[in-house]
């Protein structure tokens, strides 16, 4: 990892890195990091790839090694920290929203659309974890998105709504649905924002839940620690959560392709078997042998890069 820029990968001498930042429909500004092949040819168009971050992530962690490996195989790819977070702008620090970090995904069409070097009709989509559900949102209502593939997705509104694999009870929603609500009135008269507790524990051992365990052997070590991917987002951001469903429309996408990657292991696993099931064809649910969840947000040697690039060299044309 680098101790000057935090990325937790090295920059390949294969693809050039620019620093961007442009504003979504909410007027946040988004800081974005565009990857471009060495050899670019700035006067031709060419098909670009979005690169969405799991909830809590930033782009200097996974999506950047999406990103960069996309570059190095000729594609246009960028990837963003959300609003509110990483070095996006965004007042209160860590709020989130299913409204908005679905429109992240349209302002990044916005801006890689508007490139002069990008064909407006070869614009795909990678939403890592949280952002595979905010990705297939997103192309349910945004058009110019001709391909999505999530990878290790969570439905972040359902998880919150019903719990990991729906346990909550409707008291336990209600319990959670009053203990926002009392926070709500602290903060209207003053009170700092609370945080939900950290999602990648710190300090973990061998009686930490395995999924937390999972997340912290990533978030909390020098493997992917990033200082703006904290894991955590203001407590009264879950209520939008509960109340918006992220999927509705899936069936909309088709006759758009979606692909669905995910580990042999993963603990997620549910999430993109049932949401495969929900969408229309063209689909495919493609499961990456003896990986976990987060096996897949940083071990080049299990994504399946290969896959990815021809499933959109053979959907955006």
């Amino acid at each position: 990892m680098s101790l000057i820029d935090n990325y937790i990968f090295e920059l390949s001498d294969e693809v050039i890195r620019q620093p961007v930042s442009y504003k979504n429909r909410f007027g946040i500004k988004i800081a974005a990091d565009l990857y471009l092949p060495k050899d670019f040819d700035e006067s031709k168009k060419h098909a670009a790839i979005i690169v969405g971050a799991p909830y809590g992530g930033v782009k200097e962690q996974g999506p950047g090694i999406y990103a960069q490996n996309m570059a190095e195989r000729g594609f246009v790819a960028l990837t963003f920290d959300p609003s509110y977070n990483g070095y996006s702008s965004g007042e209160p620090r860590h709020l989130s929203s299913p409204g908005l970090f679905v429109e992240d995904f349209s302002a990044a069409v916005d801006y890689v659309g508007t490139r002069p070097f990008v064909d407006r009709e070869q614009i795909g989509v990678i939403g890592m974890c949280g952002s595979g559900g905010f990705a297939i949102s997103a192309a349910q209502v945004d058009r110019r998105i001709k391909a999505v593939a999530s990878i290790s997705m969570y439905d972040i509104s359902r998880t919150a709504a019903k719990g990991f694999n729906d346990s909550f009870t409707e008291e336990d929603r209600n319990r959670i649905l009053d203990e926002v609500a009392e926070q709500r009135y602290m903060e209207f008269e003053g009170k700092e924002p609370a945080l939900t507790p950290r999602g990648a524990p710190i300090g973990f051992d061998d009686d930490t839940d395995p999924i937390g365990r999972e997340f912290g052997e990533f978030y909390s070590t020098p493997r992917g620690y990033h200082p703006n991917s904290i894991t955590q987002f203001t407590v009264t951001s879950s209520m939008s959560w509960m109340n918006f469903s992220l999927l509705t429309h899936i069936k909309s996408i088709s006759p758009r392709p979606i692909l669905f990657v995910m580990g042999e292991n993963a603990h997620s696993r549910y999430l993109s078997e049932d949401a495969y099931e929900l969408a229309a064809e063209p689909k495919e649910l493609y499961i990456v042998p003896n990986a976990g969840h987060v096996d897949l947000y940083d071990k080049t040697d299990l994504i399946p890069f290969d896959k990815l690039e021809a499933f959109f060299r053979e959907n955006l044309k």
